[in-house]
């Protein structure tokens, strides 16, 4: 069954009564058919949910009531970041929706020298406002309430400055002799950051840039995976080995 969980941009706090966005009013009033009076949940992004009714509903929004505040720990100890060679369309939101579900805490789109999409500043604008709309309705659907970041998207020489420190770099080759399985322990809240190319795969010199800030080549396995398997795939791997997968 579908939680009846929406998010709202807003603060939230017991006794409060809130506006629902155009986005939550939809999800909640139209396609889960819910009228005054009924329950759902919303959540900001602040790690908790608030339990709430609706108190008002209509054809062009609504209003709920927040009733009581939950915690929610259900973020997972490993703090993944994921670098994702832009891929297009519904592969780069499946990419999105599903490292979402497994818990992943950022996102940095980036483009490299066999990128096929092309983002002028416009169309990079819109395409974060999705991609956010994206990682939001995965975290409403798998019950997080904490929302990753998803970076705006820039060169991949652009981005390797600004990632996180203190953690593994790791780049997905499936000519690596490191696997999973050989992996260190990663120290207690250092993130792990995973390189994936797009459809065309990273380049030489993308890889040279790569290694060069520190990122080291790990296999998954004998095949070679399509951008939008091969990250989900060694995200899985590394929450079952470090994280809060199949535990």
């Amino acid at each position: 069954m579908r939680l009846t969980r929406a998010y709202l941009d807003a603060s939230l706090a017991p006794g409060m009564r809130v506006a629902l966005s155009d986005a939550a009013a939809a999800h909640l009033l139209r396609v889960l058919r819910l009228r005054e009076g009924d329950a759902c949940v919303l959540f900001n992004g602040d790690g908790h949910d608030y339990d709430c009714r609706i108190a008002a509903a209509g054809k062009r929004g609504g209003e709920a009531e927040v009733l009581a505040v939950r915690t929610v720990d259900n973020e997972s100890p490993l703090r993944i970041v994921l670098l994702q060679g832009i891929a297009r369309g519904e592969k780069m939101d499946w990419i999105l929706q599903k490292a979402t579900e497994l818990g992943v805490a950022g996102f940095v789109p980036v483009g490299s020298e066999r990128s096929e999409v092309k983002l002028d500043a416009a169309r990079a604008e819109k395409r974060l406002a999705h991609w956010n709309s994206v990682v939001v309705a995965a975290c409403e659907q798998s019950g997080r309430a904490r929302v990753p970041g998803v970076a705006a998207a820039q060169p991949l020489a652009a981005a390797l400055p600004a990632l996180p420190q203190g953690g593994p770099r790791l780049l997905l080759d499936p000519f690596a002799t490191q696997t999973v399985a050989s992996l260190p322990v990663p120290q207690q809240d250092a993130p792990v950051v995973i390189a994936v190319g797009p459809e065309g795969g990273w380049s030489a010199r993308d890889r040279e840039t790569l290694h060069a800030s520190g990122f080291a080549g790990i296999r998954l396995g004998p095949r070679v995976l399509r951008t939008e398997t091969a990250g989900i795939a060694a995200i899985a791997s590394l929450q079952s080995r470090f994280g809060d997968l199949g535990g």
